[in-house]
């Protein structure tokens, strides 16, 4: 499959690339897919959930009531699960949710969600620039040319680009994203796929070599 290299100005430059078929090509596996965001999901969460269990609660520990005759379930002191305001039984404690998933089910969804991307034509590749300074208003009028602006778009750059990222930081449908930490959630969860030349030869690179 090619694509046409496009300028900031949305011009085209007379180049082509042609998209991986071993990367952009293949037939996506969507278990692969749900491993890989379900793992990046995990990751994320804090797990600092808790609430107090019956020893950690303070309070008297006389016994309330008698143990038989009372008519409802027998209980001990104020702590007690079955009273309101007592302690809670089983609650949550503190815990890492984060997974081992292996390396090439990892590459193999980044490569089922990129074919995603270029079956649906949500592939866009333009020449390597760089702006002189941080200006949204420079960001905004690239993706206008680029006709991406409608749709929440994700640029990916081969290294990190302060003033790019800058640039884009304040835009609501627009996020900038290096090379490194591309992953499946994030190319899924963007409508259209920008990528730089020097980008997408990483990504050639990378998950080529990830296939040994």
């Amino acid at each position: 499959m090619e694509v046409d290299v496009l300028n900031i100005k949305g011009e085209n430059t007379g180049r082509k690339v042609t998209l991986n078929e071993s990367i952009f090509g293949i037939e996506p596996n969507d278990h692969a897919i749900y491993l890989d965001v379900k793992q990046f999901m995990a990751n994320n969460r804090q797990g600092t959930h808790k609430s107090k269990e019956r020893s950690e609660m303070s309070g008297s520990t006389r016994k309330l009531g008698r143990q038989k005759g009372g008519g409802g379930a027998r209980r001990g002191d104020i702590n007690s699960p079955v009273l309101v305001g007592g302690a809670r039984v089983f609650g949550p404690k503190p815990r890492d949710y984060s997974f081992k998933l292996n390396k090439k089910v990892k590459a193999l969804a980044r490569k089922s969600a990129l074919s995603y991307k270029a079956k649906d034509n949500a592939i866009v590749v333009v020449e390597d620039f760089n702006f002189a300074a941080p200006k949204t208003k420079d960001f905004v009028e690239m993706i206008n040319n680029l006709k991406v602006s409608d749709r929440k778009m994700l640029l990916v750059l081969s290294e990190s680009n302060k003033n790019v990222y800058l640039s884009a930081r304040n835009l609501k449908n627009a996020s900038v994203q290096q090379i490194s930490g591309m992953n499946t959630y994030r190319v899924l969860d963007a409508k259209v796929l920008v990528l730089t030349e020097s980008a997408l030869s990483a990504i050639d690179k990378n998950l080529t070599k990830e296939e040994a």
